[in-house]
């Protein structure tokens, strides 16, 4: 799949969403909004009526990835309000699959979310109630944290997991210029990627930049595989 680039509004300026929402609507794919409830994370963001306030004026669909106590309680209104994409968090979520299959049921992509120490393997039975694996390459509630190059060898292992399920996986925190090649390499295909897009002068070729560079990588890295392959 050709890379995808959210950006995260996290580091956008609250004070004015729609119009950073406006900025990158030619460039990116989607809208990536991090709902956080200073429970699941030690940080109070914004919920379903920014949501739906959002809805009603993105030319980009959302992409809501729920950092929050009881996803299983919320999720599935977020999908029903029309999200494009929902994402709840494995580590607390108490009936994952049930969730997913309602998120699913409301017309969104269903997505699971794991933690940096939080290990890929124990889901890759559910994998096919899922539309995205989201992994975390920072530990989730701030934006702006340095990437956490540990979590890369999961990327890999995930990738190898997801094998040739339709199943995107995507990588949220610290992706810039210079992290997203190696995400890219490891196999993410869709990037969440915040101070990178709207710290930037113009966020709009900040995500033109990132995808450029997300795709040189994928490319170079199956063509690197082609080759093994051939070799052995």
């Amino acid at each position: 799949m050709a890379p995808q680039i959210s950006p995260s509004i996290l580091s956008a300026d609250f004070s004015r969403l729609a119009d950073d929402v406006a900025i990158i609507a030619d460039a990116a794919d989607w809208v990536h909004v991090d709902v956080m409830d200073n429970h699941f994370v030690p940080n109070l963001t914004l919920g379903l009526p920014v949501v739906e306030a959002l809805l009603r004026t993105s030319a980009l669909p959302l992409d809501c990835h729920l950092m929050i106590e009881d996803p299983d309680r919320w999720a599935p209104q977020y999908a029903e309000a029309g999200a494009g994409s929902v994402t709840i968090h494995a580590e607390a979520a108490k009936a994952p699959v049930r969730t997913l299959r309602a998120i699913r049921s409301a017309g969104a992509r269903a997505g699971l979310g794991i933690n940096p120490a939080t290990p890929v393997e124990p889901y890759e039975d559910i994998l096919g109630e899922i539309d995205m694996l989201l992994l975390m390459t920072v530990e989730p509630g701030f934006g702006g944290q340095k990437f956490l190059d540990v979590v890369l060898p999961k990327v890999r292992r995930a990738r190898a997991l997801i094998g040739d399920r339709p199943v995107w996986l995507q990588v949220d925190g610290g992706v810039s210029a210079e992290t997203i090649e190696r995400c890219a390499e490891a196999g993410a295909d869709v990037f969440v990627a915040g101070s990178a897009v709207y710290g930037a002068e113009d966020p709009a070729e900040a995500v033109r930049k990132l995808r450029g560079q997300a795709e040189k990588a994928a490319q170079g890295a199956g063509q690197g595989a082609a080759e093994g392959a051939a070799a052995r």
